[in-house]
């Protein structure tokens, strides 16, 4: 039986769950959803881990042994997460192996306190690169001007990265190029680059967010009648992005040498809006070549439910502008709301990341004391 997570995969949909902890790994139900939900990856987050570390026991024996070692709580959360993410590597490998590194990858974020830090970016992402060690891993950089650079130094220095947090067509253009300026670097460099990899995170459900509130706050039935459709729109004009840039005479050149395509990743794809379908970011974004990064009971639902009727993006780039300028004419400023929006999702992995530190810190002591009693 064909099953809607197999269709989308069928349509040309990587579907990589948007979960990690160490509770999936020991359980199994990774495996499963390997096995049973064409998942093909796995992406991580400030927020994800906060809430995988501090529920449950699952890291009650490596941090015991941490304490033991003396190690604070920098430390700590580097060794837990990269356990983590190194462990989910392996698990991935085979589907690696099966696609020439294209899937089964699994991510992991640099310090988004390092957000506007290009030095301590590209340091970052080497150290936990060298850590994880397993080809099949991407580090996460967010798209910030200043981690442009850190994107095109990082791979440049042959490491695959995953750009997160972009939410305009205009930082998207951005983050292409830094891509191929990498690309460019690493051919330079001496490496081979067939053996490096990219996605473009393009986050889809916030636009959403943001701008309803906006178009309601106008009130107007005009206002209203344009609701839950920016995310998509927007999404879709980047495939047109990836579409153009990716058959440009540059990346020819870059792919005569070995080069892939950074693929789209559809990130934030959780419906946030109780009156709109549960899969909408992932039935409205069906193309080729494309990434849905999806937690799990948008996996659900999608392998429940969803409705795969085959290419959703191409054709859809006229419809999708006049959304945009109708938005604008009504008073959504575009270049407001993607600001808000980057400025936002960087605040929240802050404020996710300072809340792990605090939690592990305390668990650190709690074990400690309990080492001594």
């Amino acid at each position: 039986m064909t099953t809607p997570t197999k269709a989308l995969s069928d349509a040309g949909v990587s579907i990589w769950l948007d979960d990690l902890s160490r509770q999936r790994l020991t359980d199994g139900s990774l495996k499963a959803l390997i096995e049973e939900k064409n998942v093909v990856g796995v992406t991580t987050n400030p927020t994800i881990f906060q809430a995988a570390i501090t529920k449950g026991h699952g890291y009650d024996a490596q941090l015991r042994e941490l304490v033991a070692d003396g190690a604070d709580v920098e430390r700590t959360v580097f060794e837990l997460t990269t356990h983590d993410v190194a462990t989910a590597c392996d698990l991935f490998a085979p589907v690696a192996a099966a696609t020439q590194g294209v899937d089964g990858r699994v991510s992991i974020e640099v310090d988004p306190r390092l957000a506007w830090d290009t030095a301590g970016t590209i340091a970052e992402a080497k150290r936990l690169h060298a850590k994880v060690a397993r080809e099949n891993v991407y580090i996460k950089i967010p798209a910030t001007l200043e981690g442009l650079e850190a994107i095109a130094e990082t791979l440049g220095a042959g490491i695959s990265v995953n750009v997160t947090l972009i939410f305009s067509l205009e930082r998207y253009r951005a983050v292409i190029n830094a891509f191929m300026t990498g690309l460019e670097k690493a051919k330079a460099n001496g490496h081979d680059l067939a053996n490096i990899h990219s996605v473009a995170s393009f986050f889809v459900s916030r636009v959403d967010t943001e701008v309803d509130k906006r178009l309601e706050a106008i009130g107007t039935d005009e206002a209203k009648a344009l609701k839950g459709q920016a995310g998509l729109a927007n999404a879709r004009l980047a495939y047109q992005v990836f579409e153009e840039e990716f058959t440009s005479e540059r990346f020819k050149l870059l792919a005569d040498a070995g080069a892939l395509p950074q693929r789209p990743l559809w990130a934030s794809t959780g419906v946030k809006d109780p009156s709109l379908p549960d899969t909408l970011y992932v039935t409205g974004l069906v193309a080729p070549g494309v990434v849905n990064t999806m937690p799990e009971k948008t996996l659900d639902a999608t392998f429940d439910h969803a409705e795969v009727t085959g290419d959703t993006v191409r054709g859809t780039y006229a419809a999708s502008n006049a959304h945009l300028d109708a938005l604008e004419k009504i008073g959504v400023s575009y270049n407001d709301v993607v600001a808000v929006l980057e400025t936002e999702g960087l605040d929240k992995f802050v404020a996710s990341w300072n809340d792990l530190l605090a939690d592990v810190e305390r668990t650190l002591s709690e074990t400690a004391q309990g080492a001594r009693a």
